[in-house]
């Protein structure tokens, strides 16, 4: 080929970028112009590792929803008292005559209709807090707190505010507030749904 016919031509040269992120292998094509013609921009390598960081991330936030799901299944779950036979049961121990009509036998009573109804609970942890609560009397209330202010007292051996024992009553037990077993059986699960025990509570709760 003589010097007059010679043609210029366009070399194109490739060159492999080392690895990105995570182990991902990217390759970036560097294209060398013509001077006739503008330079073509190289493509942008996509990093693998940022694919997998992204996936991380979504699957961590869907177990994290998934995880505050279940707990609020659990809260709610925990407010509803087991029904059917526990339920005669529950009757079965509110008719029986075993037990003493003073604190003692009032606690005593409340265990086994907890039992019963898998609210957890111990002798000391209700006994404590009611000497705390209302000093072993049924039928004491408080006059004064924001509850007394807002029309609704707190009442009863664990001092427990109608709402609450509304809420919280265990079929087979008296419906009245202020009736010793009623009203503890009642706390006690209130105390289970929201500090785990009653056996938890060493203040006003």
């Amino acid at each position: 080929m003589t010097a007059t016919t010679r043609r210029t031509h366009t070399f194109r040269k490739t060159s492999v970028a080392g690895i990105a992120g995570a182990g991902a292998t990217a390759i970036a094509l560097t294209l060398v112009p013509h001077s006739a013609h503008a330079a073509e921009p190289a493509p942008t390598a996509v990093s693998a590792a940022a694919v997998t960081t992204t996936q991380v991330a979504k699957q961590a936030a869907h177990a994290e929803k998934a995880a505050h799901a279940a707990k609020a299944a659990q809260h709610t779950a925990a407010k509803k008292t087991p029904k059917g036979k526990h339920d005669d049961a529950v009757t079965a121990i509110v008719k029986s005559s075993k037990y003493s009509n003073n604190l003692d036998g009032w606690i005593r009573e409340s265990l086994a209709i907890m039992k019963a109804k898998h609210i957890p609970g111990s002798y000391e942890g209700l006994h404590r807090n009611i000497m705390r609560e209302s000093s072993g009397n049924p039928h004491a209330q408080n006059n004064w707190d924001i509850n007394a202010q807002n029309g609704i007292p707190s009442k009863g051996l664990l001092q427990v505010i109608q709402p609450t024992f509304d809420t919280y009553h265990v079929k087979g037990t008296k419906n009245s507030l202020t009736d010793p077993v009623a009203n503890i059986v009642a706390a006690a699960n209130y105390a289970a749904d929201r500090y785990g025990s009653m056996d938890n509570v060493n203040s006003a709760y």
